[in-house]
């Protein structure tokens, strides 16, 4: 083993996001890379990775109360659905009154 990669730290969560934190706040990334010994292409990709993680959780709408009753909505209709075709499926074997018609 050599002794760069044994010299090598392991970098946890919450150290990357104080690195990439103080990019925002407009520290370069070359300065930043000289400073705590990582290519400023890795601190780079830790900035990208935290801004499209930052942008899907804001996408999301887990507390939108109207997306729960929505999905509820689209259960029952589902099952609505399934139930009226199975009732027209009995009704056209056994005969009855379907479509405004009579069938036997």
């Amino acid at each position: 083993m050599s002794e760069k990669r044994s010299q090598r730290k392991r970098w946890t969560a919450a150290k990357k996001m104080e690195v990439v934190l103080r990019h925002i706040r407009g520290e370069c990334f070359d300065g930043l890379s000289r400073e705590i010994g990582v290519p400023a292409s890795d601190i780079e990709a830790w900035y990208e990775t935290s801004m499209n993680g930052i942008e899907s959780y804001l996408k999301t709408r887990s507390g939108d109360p109207t997306t729960a009753e929505l999905d509820a909505a689209k259960k029952r209709i589902g099952e609505l659905s399934m139930e009226n075709e199975l009732l027209r499926e009995r009704s056209r074997k056994k005969g009855g009154f379907l479509g405004g018609k009579w069938k036997k």
